[in-house]
């Protein structure tokens, strides 16, 4: 696994110069927190949520190089419409309700949680709200195990599973968005060239893009988990083991394979309770499955496409730290399978490049010719290859109401293909002003580089991922 020692050991420097610096997550029991209720104190309906409105910032600047030269980077507009590179957003708008069976039977915990802002999750398919959560808890049994059934967060990477509502940042790391933060695609989007004459069989030869068939998974599966935690010598340990379809939210299953995961943690609790108690804690965790994806042949002859089944493996480990003002995190993420690869040539998809009709070659359908190619960008996924990345976070309250954070992340993709390979870094800075302890105010500044380690610098890919700016975000966020 790849990581810049040298680059985390100068962040660490950096962030102690400049006071200290907040983890991505806080040390919290995130199982029994989001799985169950208090015992004997919980009621039976508990109504809560929050919001998140979000303003974010980048120069716009147009990509440098390639067949879509002068187009907009994807990299540098604002999610999830992607149409423009600055401007305000309602992200995350979200209403839950949770309880138990009181007075009927307390052992029994229920969770239940829509998405009504505007990002992957409600814009995956045409855009409304969407239900991310809704699970039962059997607590029965609970000296040994519980038992969790139905659609909710899986155990996993720390920034994933965490509540995002005590996210200390704006915007994921770049391993966690690009691994685990996972988009469904049918097709792997090789079909770039598309025949405006061709017939709509399949996405190369109709002339569509590849694109997601509806939300993020949102780090969430339908399935079923057995957890627990246990006081092990003075540390709050926990296990889960989950069963899941692999298909995220609002999809049933779509292959026959179910994904399995398992999940261990151990805290030393200095204090406190709930998302925010301070603690040092130690993790891992492994997620493994399978995925169907259609491999395109970009000839426009839809019978030459073909279905195969891949493996898809994640697995991590890291710690969290919060003891008085301090906090600090650290996890690493490595991937097996199915890797997102971005768009064609940094371009928004959809973009048509701009080549003239016809310069990118001719199609034949059924032997015959076919109408002239022109290139389209698609979103793009590498059924085999590797991947890894990192993120190192260190923080420091100044005082009560104001933190201040730093965080470096660093994302490695195709690392088995030299030509393949890009490799992305990003800076964030962020301040955070609690207006109280269910508001506050997150301005971050992110300085993201990206490169293809193994070309020239001059090469097209280089160019082009020097077209990625700098971004500035502020968001406010409510709960109640």
């Amino acid at each position: 696994m790849k990581i810049n020692l040298s680059k985390v050991a100068s962040s660490a420097i950096l962030a102690t110069m400049l006071g200290g610096i907040v983890a991505p997550a806080n040390a919290a029991n995130w199982l029994m927190l989001q799985g169950t209720e208090p015992e004997g104190s919980a009621p039976r309906a508990k109504v809560w949520g929050f919001i998140q409105p979000e303003y974010t910032k980048t120069d716009g600047t147009k990509i440098k190089a390639g067949p879509w030269k002068g187009e907009d980077m994807i990299l540098n507009q604002m999610r999830p419409d992607l149409k423009s590179s600055e401007g305000f957003n309602m992200l995350r708008a979200r209403l839950g309700v949770r309880g138990t069976g009181m007075p009927l039977d307390s052992n029994v915990n229920y969770f239940l949680l829509a998405e009504f802002g505007n990002n992957g999750i409600t814009r995956g398919d045409g855009g409304s709200a969407k239900v991310t959560d809704a699970s039962v808890t059997l607590n029965h049994l609970k000296d040994f195990a519980r038992f969790r059934v139905g659609t909710f967060k899986t155990p996993g990477s720390e920034e994933g599973l965490q509540a995002i509502h005590v996210f200390d940042y704006i915007n994921f790391t770049g391993a966690t968005n690009g691994l685990l933060l996972e988009r469904f695609f049918k097709y792997d989007g090789s079909g770039t060239f598309v025949s405006p004459n061709a017939g709509p069989n399949t996405a190369s030869d109709s002339g569509q893009v590849n694109k997601p068939t509806g939300p993020v998974g949102a780090f969430r599966d339908t399935g079923i988990q057995v957890f627990n935690s246990f006081n092990l010598s003075g540390w709050d340990t926990s296990y889960a083991y989950m069963v899941g379809n692999g298909n995220g939210i609002t999809r049933g299953d779509n292959d026959g394979e179910m994904e399995t995961y398992a999940y261990l943690s151990t805290e030393k609790v200095f204090g406190g309770k709930g998302p925010r108690r301070q603690g040092f804690k130690l993790f891992a965790w492994n997620q493994e499955g399978k995925r169907n994806l259609t491999l395109e042949k970009g000839n426009a002859v839809a019978s030459d496409d073909e279905e195969k089944q891949f493996d898809r493996k994640r697995s991590g480990y890291g710690f969290t730290f919060k003891k008085g003002n301090y906090r600090a995190a650290f996890e690493a993420i490595k991937a097996d399978g199915m890797i997102f690869n971005g768009t064609d040539g940094g371009a928004v998809a959809g973009t048509k490049s701009k080549l003239p009709a016809g310069a990118a070659g001719k199609f034949t359908t059924n032997g015959d010719v076919g109408g002239d190619g022109q290139l389209n960008a698609s979103f793009n996924m590498e059924p085999i290859g590797k991947a890894d990345g990192m993120y190192l976070h260190v923080g420091y309250a100044i005082t009560p109401k104001l933190e201040v954070d730093f965080r470096y992340d660093e994302y490695n993709r195709m690392t088995d293909v030299a030509a393949k390979e890009r490799k992305f870094e990003t800076n964030t800075l962020g301040v955070q002003y609690f207006f109280n302890k269910k508001s506050r105010l997150i301005i971050n500044y992110e300085q993201r580089e990206a490169e293809a380690p193994n070309l020239p610098a001059d090469h097209n890919a280089n160019k082009i991922l020097d077209s990625v700016d700098d971004r500035l975000s502020a968001q406010i966020l409510v709960i109640f």
